[in-house]
């Protein structure tokens, strides 16, 4: 039997990974955010700023993508079109009920999110990302079609945050032949970002052991969004939405969203 083959019935979502969906309000103007969580993580990151933004009243809607928020042989079950498929099912829900979606997402969330902009450029009102990823300079990473033949798992890239006593809840291994779907999901991506005209706020920690800088300077270049913004995080390291610069993402990402969206009869 393989060994990332699933034993037994489908796999239980773990406590505080669910998906979730919260009402937004007449302070939103009628404007929806979908927050896309990460590579082996869960809405559970994005929980808190989905809280925020549901008290400033926008309506709010967090996906659990497929393979995750179960365990990490899970993962290796997926792909990057069913991580897409996800995403876009859940943007046309929450579509429905509002008259705008602002897409945001952290990491592979990111990656995704900006894909559903070339997807859908008419759609995606406007981009919100943190660290998104685009690529890898890591030397090790060129060994990755072989190690996802030789071994389902590797060591894992969980928990890159400064705050202490912070834990994502994100998967304690790294599924070798799921990140191969994540190179795919990126080479489709970089390919397409000319395709990307939203306005963007993009969130970058100055110190990141996940991503590197390379991924915002390619997004940054080849976006032909006329409206486009980056804020350097100096207190945070990747999980950023869970780190000692949370405050800042929340407060900056309401701030700038309500000057693009602005609720009816303001400043009138």
């Amino acid at each position: 039997m393989s060994p990332t083959a699933p034993t037994g019935g489908p796999s239980t979502v773990v406590p505080g990974a669910e998906p979730f969906a919260l009402a937004g309000g007449p302070a939103g103007a009628g404007t929806g955010v979908l927050l896309v969580h990460g590579f082996t993580g869960s809405p559970f990151s994005m929980r808190p700023w989905g809280e925020h933004l549901a008290a400033e009243g926008f309506a709010v809607r967090a996906p659990l993508l497929p393979g995750h928020g179960t365990r990490w042989q899970d993962c290796n079950l997926s792909t990057e079109q069913d991580w897409v498929d996800a995403v876009t099912g859940a943007f046309d829900e929450l579509r429905a009920e509002c008259d705008r979606v602002v897409v945001a997402g952290l990491s592979m969330g990111g990656t995704l999110a900006i894909r559903l902009a070339e997807l859908r450029p008419d759609d995606v009102a406007a981009l919100v990302l943190v660290n998104p990823s685009l690529l890898t300079e890591r030397l090790d990473a060129k060994l990755l079609p072989l190690l996802a033949r030789l071994t389902p798992s590797w060591k894992a890239i969980a928990n890159d945050i400064k705050k202490p006593g912070v834990d994502e809840r994100a998967y304690a291994k790294l599924p070798t032949r799921a990140v191969l779907g994540l190179r795919r999901l990126w080479t489709a991506t970089r390919a397409d970002l000319a395709r990307v005209t939203a306005p963007l706020l993009v969130f970058r920690s100055v110190t990141d052991h996940v991503v590197e800088p390379a991924s915002v300077r390619v997004l940054l270049a080849g976006v032909t969004s006329t409206d486009t913004t980056e804020v350097l995080l100096e207190d945070s390291y990747h999980v950023a939405t869970l780190d000692n610069d949370a405050p800042e993402i929340f407060g900056q990402s309401v701030a700038w969203l309500r000057e693009r969206f602005p609720a009816p009869g303001a400043g009138s």
